[in-house]
């Protein structure tokens, strides 16, 4: 089993560099059944692209840090939404926050988060919170208070349906 961090052009990127996940090996699918469109998106020269964000330490060791899908496009920045939910994690009021990217007209997409608190906090408090922790451009635009937020059976946050209902487009 082999495992590399690739650009989205397919070359593999030095220890340390954010790119994508690809694998190769024995036990490793070697493409779908009659669907050209999956093994053009999903492989490059052998290695299978996991749809997995992260990097290789010196080591080798594997530190994952997102999903490619659920990255925020904002004014062509990439945003890891994990890193904001961290944050707003960190805040002592919030129970739960899953952040992810909302339309905008000119930057193609903001940041926006959803939070389940312990205690009530205006949402102007967890902002302030966010900028003083957050580089300008991944702060959220808009924290959204609900009293839940929408989980897989194995307890997953489903971050594109969270995304979809406050934006109005589909899943």
């Amino acid at each position: 089993m082999r495992v590399s961090i690739m650009d989205d052009k397919g070359n593999h990127l030095a220890a340390g560099q954010i790119g994508e996940v690809a694998i190769q090996g024995p036990n490793v699918i070697e493409g779908y059944e009659n669907n050209p469109e999956a093994n053009a998106s999903s492989f490059t020269n052998g290695w299978f692209r996991t749809g997995d964000q992260g990097f290789l330490d010196e080591a080798g060791y594997l530190t994952l840090t997102g999903r490619i899908k659920e990255l925020i496009n904002g004014g062509g920045e990439k945003i890891a939404p994990r890193e904001i939910d961290e944050v707003l994690l960190s805040h002592p009021a919030v129970a739960e926050a899953v952040a992810f990217g909302m339309p905008h007209a000119t930057w193609g997409e903001e940041v926006a988060a959803a939070v389940v608190l312990r205690e009530a906090q205006p949402e102007s408090t967890l902002l302030a919170y966010c900028r003083e922790r957050l580089a300008d451009f991944k702060c959220p635009k808009k924290v959204y208070i609900v009293e839940t937020i929408p989980r897989t059976a194995t307890g997953k946050i489903q971050r594109r349906v969270v995304a979809a209902a406050f934006s109005g487009t589909p899943k």
